[in-house]
């Protein structure tokens, strides 16, 4: 039994669709090292830590992740993935973006991305109905050693990207590297490790709508539900320098939604261009 199992299973017994507890229960429990960082971050006044790491990790989510899926096996990509869930993550980039405009996000600012977040959950498991073509999970139903491992391995995933990620800030300090490249780079590549576990077990298993729709999903949870909840909390402050990365980050976003709409799949050479977009992105921020 693999731990992507755990969190399938017991959603299964919902009668939601594999896209949608891609959406929602795998992208929240891989993303919980983010919601724990983040949100120690912010706490304790990291600020460029707390943003970096989500600006990071959606990066490393839509460049390195989805790319290194699609060279295993090109992904297929439901309609309902672009036109319902791919345009809020664009829409939701955009307004953290002029969220940002001022170099600050308020707890007012937090609270709208932290409410759109509850509103977007909300119409998912009310319309539980998988849409045309999309297919619905059928695997086999949870027992109550499923419902005991789920929050004992989000527990687990919280402790092992705390762990990563105090010893990577350590080490990065050491060699004076920046807050916002800490959490760009290091920090978010360990807090996104779970995102790369289950997608590519949920690909090599054939299981695309999960595979997807967990980094979609893990993307639009960082942003609206991390990010929101961090600012609710303390308002976040950021470097003008580092504004050019949510705009490169808006960027990859489009880009990669547009390359989903184009044959309604993600290919193997459209993995290696995410891959080195990705590469790239963390160039510009070690170089800034």
């Amino acid at each position: 039994m693999d731990r992507t199992s755990w969190w399938v299973r017991p959603a299964g017994t919902l009668g939601v669709s594999e896209l949608v507890i891609g959406l929602t229960v795998v992208a929240f429990g891989t993303s919980a090292p983010e919601f724990a960082v983040t949100l120690t971050a912010a706490v304790k006044g990291y600020a460029s830590i707390s943003v970096g790491n989500i600006v990071g990790s959606n990066i490393f989510n839509l460049g390195f992740i989805l790319g290194a899926v699609a060279i295993v096996r090109s992904v297929s990509i439901s309609r309902s993935l672009v036109y319902r869930d791919g345009l809020l993550m664009i829409v939701s980039t955009l307004i953290l973006l002029f969220f940002f405009r001022d170099m600050h996000l308020s707890r007012i600012e937090g609270l709208v991305l932290f409410t759109t977040l509850m509103a977007y959950l909300a119409y998912l498991f009310i319309k539980k109905a998988p849409p045309a073509g999309e297919e619905h999970l059928t695997s086999e139903m949870a027992d109550i050693k499923d419902w005991i491992l789920l929050p004992v391995s989000i527990l687990m995933v919280i402790g092992g990207g705390q762990l990563l990620v105090t010893s990577a800030g350590y080490l990065a300090r050491a060699i004076g590297l920046s807050e916002w490249v800490i959490g760009v780079t290091i920090v978010a590549a360990g807090t996104s490790a779970p995102e790369m576990a289950a997608s590519l077990a949920a690909a090599i298993k054939g299981k695309y709508g999960i595979s997807a729709g967990n980094l979609v999903g893990s993307n639009l949870f960082n942003i609206l539900g991390v990010l929101g909840l961090a600012g609710s909390v303390k308002p976040l402050t950021i470097q003008h320098s580092s504004y050019d990365s949510l705009v490169l980050l808006t960027a990859m976003v489009v880009m990669v939604i547009a390359l989903m709409r184009t044959g309604w799949r993600i290919s193997r050479l459209e993995g290696f261009l995410l891959i080195l977009s990705g590469l790239g992105l963390w160039t510009f921020d070690l170089l800034k």
